[in-house]
């Protein structure tokens, strides 16, 4: 779209909750329209396990030229356990996605909402606010449909390579001056293995020689295995983690659970030029059609592309209107919201009536 202030949102609402998730976020920005100076147009597309039982690909060519005209794409969540490719591995274009765009950095919020429980003794009280930034292109997840498997053994090899680690990192480094600057601690930590493996050392070895661009930032580094054990004790001590694919895989769903699950929890996959924004969660197919999914990851995913399309248009009113959803999220659930996972009784039409109406 042509305006400043005008932006065309490409829609994969996927398989699963994915659309039922997908309309509240949709009507929550429709919602920001009419508050603001802000205009959508939503390009609905498909992807998922549904359209490969359909047509034998995860999604056509023409939802692929879509995202690539588009200015940001929202997606709901994709696959369904049943539906697998002859390798029997799940039908994912989400991941897909970023191999395509080379989305390198996945952009996985933790950040504890008033009301909401957390298994962590104190966390009310201390808070949580945390992001860890995963690598998403390359890793172990490198070798995806490339493992070799034979009757005795199976084999993936983990690729880390410079370009793709110095890009991450200037990335990173720039998303804790930006917290900083908002009153964040602003501090970095690079999570690996680097004791074990030379393809972390290497990982640490870049991170170390980005870090003294940016020396106002604090920088630590950790080995995953003490961090994974330091975030379920004391996460109100972490800010901004950066780790390898597979490592980030993991620990942004230990993150999640630490700030009521993934349905509570937004995401981004960012390159230099396009985004994909969504919630962690999955397909859920046990739930789906029953009114019972958590809108919440998705509308806050929504939030976020807010915030980014702000930082790349220069549109400060986008900036805004992301802050004003995160508002509304934390004002409802500080009312007492209560989602049917966390044992309440609001399902996804009540959640999504309350943070309009807090809008």
């Amino acid at each position: 779209m042509s305006a400043n202030n005008a932006f065309h949102i490409a829609v994969l609402a996927g398989d699963g909750i994915g659309p039922e998730v997908m309309t509240p976020a949709i009507e929550v920005l429709r919602k920001i329209e009419t508050k603001s100076d802000l205009r959508f147009r939503f390009t609905e597309a498909p992807a998922g396990a549904n359209n490969y039982l359909a047509t034998g690909k995860s999604m056509p060519d023409s939802t692929i030229k879509l995202c690539e005209e588009a200015d940001a794409i929202l997606l709901g969540a994709c696959g369904l356990p049943s539906v697998r490719y002859p390798d029997n591995t799940e039908i994912a274009p989400q991941i897909e996605l970023r191999f395509i765009f080379d989305l390198y950095a996945g952009v996985r919020p933790a950040r504890l909402i008033p009301g909401v429980p957390s298994p962590i003794v104190g966390a009310d009280k201390r808070g949580i606010d945390l992001v860890v930034i995963r690598e998403s292109t390359e890793g172990l997840f490198a070798s995806m449909g490339k493992g070799v498997v034979t009757h005795e053994d199976a084999r993936e090899t983990m690729v880390i390579t410079r370009r793709t680690s110095e890009r991450l990192f200037d990335f990173s480094f720039r998303l804790a001056e930006r917290r900083k600057a908002r009153g964040k601690p602003g501090a970095l930590a690079c999570v690996d293995k680097a004791n074990v493996f030379k393809a972390f050392a290497f990982f640490r070895g870049i991170f170390d020689e980005i870090a003294k661009k940016h020396p106002d930032v604090k920088t630590d580094r950790l080995y995953v295995d003490a961090c994974s054990a330091m975030l379920v004790k004391r996460p109100w001590d972490f800010d901004v983690m950066v780790m390898e694919n597979m490592f980030g895989d993991i620990v942004s769903d230990i993150t999640a659970s630490l700030i009521g699950g993934l349905g509570m929890a937004p995401s981004a996959d960012i390159g230099d030029k396009y985004a994909v924004f969504q919630p962690c969660h999955g397909t859920a197919p046990d739930i789906m059609g029953q009114g019972k999914a958590n809108p919440t990851g998705m509308i806050l995913s929504a939030a976020m592309m807010l915030d980014w399309l702000a930082d790349k248009h220069g549109v400060e009113s986008a900036a805004e209107a992301g802050e004003q959803i995160e508002s509304a999220v934390d004002q409802v659930y500080a009312a007492g919201l209560k989602p049917i996972e966390f044992g309440g009784t609001n399902g996804t039409a009540d959640i999504t009536r309350a943070v309009l109406s807090a809008l």
